[in-house]
């Protein structure tokens, strides 16, 4: 059974900012990197145990292909999106938000 996923705030501004960026640098990359990001959230809520724990209840996936990482937590039947995260940004930013 898959979870239903659900996005706070800050972590969908960050994934449009995203997909604008790698939009800017090539047509379609964009779409490329918002494809890849839906695929690690759908095997996420798919298996989330299959996704290490980093900090107290709060899991990740990191992407295959781009720089990022998301990272969730479980609530119920819920998987909540914390962040959408490049691998050089502080990541202080993101666990305050856990």
């Amino acid at each position: 059974m898959s979870l239903r996923v659900v996005f706070r705030r800050a972590p969908w501004d960050e994934l449009e900012e995203a997909v604008a960026w790698y939009e800017d640098r090539r047509r379609g990359l964009g779409d490329e990197f918002l494809k890849e990001i839906e695929e690690a959230i759908e095997r996420s809520a798919d298996h989330p145990e299959r996704n290490p724990v980093v900090i107290g209840d709060v899991r990740r996936t990191v992407l295959r292909r781009f720089p990022y990482a998301v990272y969730f937590r479980q609530r119920n039947q819920d998987l909540v999106v914390l962040a959408v995260f490049h691998g050089r940004r502080n990541p202080l930013v993101w666990k305050r938000r856990s």
